[in-house]
């Protein structure tokens, strides 16, 4: 167990049964206020006095999807935890809006410790499940961002053929959709399978820097793989007003892509 967790149920009982009720349970350190679900892993975690910082590598991975839409006008996201990629976006993105889905109200009911915003005309956090909602397909997104984990690693219905279906059919053309995936998962190869078959194989699977977390990114409709010129045109472009360093993970996108023999020319 972590130094950190250690310290968390170190004689407090109450802690120790929320955490065996599938609960979050909260951090607060110094500098730090972290999510923990599981007893070796970190959900989500905020810097205190930079509320809107990307802390975790996997977070910044993720915002890899503006390197294939770098124009979103609708993200949504399924799984909350302490709204990292969400106060990036509303920060970095104005004018999009963007959609939280979180099933667990014990961890809306932590927004305001992570300085989430309350919800306006651009931004809502709406309490259910996530494959419920992509299969709606009322209103479609441009991003689809799925970060759905709890005390058991991956729901189910977060991650059957039938659910990644969906999530491409919740997408506009030219809409992406990125996973955080779990290679420690006994069905991490699956998973990934199923996302390439959903999406006619226009995926590209990337590590982050933490050990074990990777992201796939999907993308609908016939523009992909990017090009090179296309790649090094949008880190341009979204430089100036992104404080993630997006050409770290374009690096790996096109040495995933090369490795796999699909143009980038």
């Amino acid at each position: 167990m972590s130094g950190v967790l250690n310290e968390l149920f170190h004689g407090d009982n109450a802690i120790f049964s929320r955490y065996l009720a599938g609960e979050p349970v909260l951090y607060e350190g110094e500098r730090d206020i972290s999510m923990h679900f599981a007893l070796d892993a970190t959900q989500s975690k905020m810097r205190k006095g930079e509320p809107n910082k990307l802390v975790l590598g996997y977070t910044r991975t993720m915002m890899g999807f503006l390197l294939f839409q770098p124009k979103p006008q609708r993200i949504a996201m399924i799984g909350l935890g302490g709204g990292s990629l969400a106060k990036y976006c509303l920060r970095h993105l104005p004018g999009t809006h963007f959609t939280a889905v979180e099933i667990n109200p014990g961890v809306i009911a932590l927004r305001d410790k992570f300085e989430i915003p309350p919800d306006n005309d651009n931004f809502k956090v709406i309490c259910g499940d996530g494959a419920d909602y992509v299969r709606d397909h009322a209103d479609l997104v441009d991003v689809l961002l799925v970060d759905g984990f709890d005390q058991g690693g991956q729901p189910s219905q977060l991650c059957s053929s039938g659910f990644y279906d969906h999530c491409r059919d919740k997408l506009r053309d030219g809409g992406v959709l990125a996973v955080n995936l779990w290679d420690g998962d006994a069905e991490f190869g699956t998973y990934t399978a199923r996302i390439r078959d959903s999406f006619e194989n226009r995926v590209v699977v990337v590590k982050t820097d933490e050990r074990g977390n990777n992201i796939a990114f999907a993308c609908k409709g016939q523009n992909f793989p990017p090009t090179l010129i296309e790649l090094s045109q949008r880190i341009d472009d979204l430089a100036p007003t992104h404080a993630v360093a997006l050409n770290t993970t374009a690096r790996k996108v096109v040495s995933e892509l090369k490795r796999r023999k699909l143009s980038t020319a």
